[in-house]
């Protein structure tokens, strides 16, 4: 479980370094789009979460995906899962690479880095592999309701999705759920629950791998693809009984439930984001340098997955 660091220059991020690139921009109008325009959106603000999904539904068919929705009801009302796949080219179609966020946000939490930053990771990771050959199928999932009055419960959307996933006998061999990509702090103590760094380190600028158990290898395997990234951010892997508060708190933890091999790429929100959960958690408070260089790595990670071409593709 030890912290990932490739670089020493990595134990301090400077975010004046290099310019704003075109991805760069476009998470963040993702973003703001989520959290500023649409604003909080879960069963209490039914139609703002519809608004969200038509969001997520329009840029994945705008980036050259095919976007399906799985839509079930709940508490009288209706939700949809919204899923595009690639199909793998080779021997290892049966096999799926999933990468999940959830796009619902906390009561009246607009919903900056829980989940916007997640969400608008997923949408460029969906935009880079759109047109990217692979030997596995990959599929890109954004989940409805992660959050109250849902949370762990049946109709949860990635329980939801998962249980089809197993009642199809689909053979998922990995699962990466993005949970709060973008707050980050540099101050000695900002990270809460370091143990005096023995379990996180003290300051808040890394992100942490979390796994359960039976996600050991699938784990080992993305640690050792971020290792041999000539850049990335800090990373700390943890791994974790299935049903322990923190680890459960996500949608891998469905995954989880079903079998299948998970891990969460998270900022570890309510243990160093003192917006989470409420009316702050603005776009303001999101660090869109170091959520950048997340989708760099995680794109590194679903390609070693895959098995797909980092070249650029033919257009």
């Amino acid at each position: 479980m030890d912290e990932h660091r490739n670089s020493d220059r990595h134990a301090r991020w400077d975010p004046s370094s290099g310019g704003a690139a075109p991805q760069r921009g476009r998470l963040e109008r993702h973003v703001v789009r989520l959290a500023a325009e649409i604003g909080p959106r879960n069963s209490y603000h039914h139609e703002a979460l519809r608004a969200a999904a038509a969001f997520v539904e329009a840029y994945l068919a705008e980036v050259g995906q095919v976007p399906v929705l799985q839509p079930y009801e709940a508490r009288g009302q209706s939700f949809a899962n919204i899923a595009a796949e690639i199909a793998g080219v080779a021997g290892r179609r049966d096999e799926v690479v999933v990468v999940g966020a959830h796009y619902d946000s906390h009561k009246d939490s607009p919903g900056a880095d829980d989940n916007g930053s997640a969400v608008a990771a997923l949408l460029e990771l969906a935009r880079h592999f759109a047109h990217r050959p692979a030997s596995r199928t990959l599929r890109f999932v954004a989940f409805t309701n992660e959050e109250a009055p849902f949370t762990r419960r049946r109709d949860m959307g990635s329980r939801v999705y998962a249980r089809e996933c197993r009642r199809r006998g689909d053979n998922i061999v990995a699962m990466i759920c993005l949970e709060s990509l973008g707050f980050y702090a540099e101050e000695p103590g900002s990270q809460w629950l370091s143990l005096g760094g023995l379990l996180l380190p003290r300051r808040g600028d890394f992100l942490a791998l979390v796994a359960n158990g039976r996600s050991r290898q699938l784990l080992a395997r993305v640690v050792a693809t971020l290792r041999g990234q000539h850049e990335s951010l800090p990373y700390r892997a943890l791994v974790l009984p299935t049903n322990v508060p923190g680890a459960w708190s996500s949608d891998h933890w469905s995954f989880w439930r079903e079998g299948y091999p998970a891990v969460m790429v998270t900022d570890t929100a309510p243990l160093r984001n003192r917006y989470y959960h409420t009316r702050e958690d603005t776009p303001d408070k999101v660090d869109f340098t170091r959520l950048d260089q997340a989708v760099n790595d995680l794109k590194a990670v679903v390609a070693d997955l895959v098995g797909a071409s980092e070249a650029e593709p033919a257009r």
